[in-house]
């Protein structure tokens, strides 16, 4: 299967590939669900397909958005320069999108995105004949449910899953709420995330009320399915891959383009070797596990894929996110005369710190920061400035691209 991650921007995207990614997924300026996001200027998109092509990584972009009318002419001009950078996929989900994708980029392979909630054969077939190589299925389908779909498909169309990552409590992320609430629109990439806000019981019974809308209550209300809390698990598949393979998933995907390039190349990382332990027949390894503990997350589940949901194993038993280990450094450089890393600060490192350095293929590796110099080669205590080179003596050999990070998991 192949292993599709997350690039929010150069850094994450270069991340991704020398953690294992076999294709990336990103956007340019406009279009992409995204616009919180650092987007790719259209430089810069130029420059990363040019990058990924030269690692033998394939390259997907997003065009997912429901444009308006007024939207078609900035689109258009899109279109054009994604014609001259030769992306391996766009990534559509409107009708019309499709239509003028198929007239600007004839070559280019189209994978429906998830927005477009592909639930059964019918519709993927449907799909299929209007020239679409590849489905995102809809987050809301069970395995026994994709393993059917690819029973009744065309055997070239390819089926994409989300293994792993944040999760929408609307229908495959089909929702009005931010528009409701804060007037931006989440079909148009704005969404503000208002499902994960703090609420609390209003003053009557039957209403809840925002943190920050004190006076905007919220009627609630329980119909024969129950009532259904908005905060849903992140999804996380990686004990579960081969069940995804049996399936006839063709392409495993994770979620998090706003996430950091820890993030990204840490879960990254961890599916990379459990894929490639599938591969080998080789059994499940714990260590995986604790490894996606260690990023920022809500709790896992697994979703749809098993069964219904909207269950207590399901829904968050306290809000926001934990676990994330503190990006210290990217690793630029290594002299092995003097065993020392060149590093970039992220976050602040000092003397006695206990860190781990991770590396591709490998779990992280623990060791306590004896000595730090700065870019003049003198003794310092700590890396106080975003952004300042450094030097650390590392009991291992490292490369560039390699991460540090804080060893102890911290709550944020």
């Amino acid at each position: 299967m192949e292993l599709l991650s997350p690039a929010g921007n150069l850094e994450k995207m270069r991340a991704a590939i020398n953690f294992g990614a076999d294709a990336v997924y990103l956007a340019g300026p406009g279009f992409g669900l995204r616009a919180a996001s650092t987007e790719f200027s259209p430089d810069d998109l130029a420059a990363a397909v040019a990058y990924a092509h030269g690692k033998g990584v394939r390259v997907y972009v997003t065009v997912n958005a429901m444009p308006h009318e007024s939207d078609y002419p900035a689109l258009l001009a899109y279109l054009d320069l994604l014609a001259r950078i030769s992306p391996d996929g766009l990534i559509v989900s409107d009708p019309g999108v499709i239509a003028l994708c198929r007239e600007r980029l004839p070559g280019t392979p189209l994978h429906l995105s998830t927005q477009a909630n592909a639930l059964s054969s019918a519709a993927c077939r449907a799909w299929y004949a209007m020239g679409v190589k590849r489905i995102v299925l809809a987050r809301e389908l069970s395995l026994s449910e994709i393993k059917e779909i690819r029973r009744n498909t065309p055997a070239d169309l390819e089926l994409e899953a989300f293994a792993h990552g944040s999760t929408c409590v609307s229908y495959s992320g089909r929702c009005l709420l931010s528009n409701y609430l804060a007037g931006r629109d989440a079909n148009r990439g704005d969404c503000t995330q208002p499902c994960r806000w703090k609420y609390r019981v209003g003053r009557l019974a039957g209403e809840i009320v925002e943190e920050t809308r004190p006076n905007e209550p919220i009627p609630i209300e329980e119909d024969a399915g129950g009532t259904f809390i908005l905060a849903s698990r992140d999804l996380s598949m990686i004990e579960h891959l081969a069940d995804l393979a049996d399936a006839g998933v063709t392409s495993l995907k994770i979620e998090g383009r706003m996430k950091s390039a820890l993030y990204v190349a840490a879960v990254t990382n961890a599916y990379r070797m459990a894929l490639d332990a599938l591969a080998r027949g080789d059994a499940f390894d714990p260590r995986l596990t604790a490894e996606l503990d260690g990023v920022s997350h809500r709790e896992y589940s697994t979703g749809f894929y098993y069964g219904n949901p909207h269950d207590d194993a399901n829904v968050v038993s306290r809000p926001g996110y934990y676990g994330e280990k503190s990006y210290l450094a990217a690793v630029v450089g290594y002299d092995a005369a003097s065993g020392r890393a060149l590093c970039l600060q992220k976050n602040k490192c000092a003397v006695g710190d206990e860190v781990e350095l991770l590396s591709p293929g490998r779990f992280g590796r623990a060791f306590t920061v004896s000595a730090l110099f700065d870019e003049n080669g003198n003794g310092i205590d700590a890396t106080p400035h975003p952004g300042m080179a450094f030097t650390l003596p590392v009991p291992f050999p490292v490369k560039a691209g390699d991460l540090l990070r804080r060893r102890e998991a911290s709550v944020d």
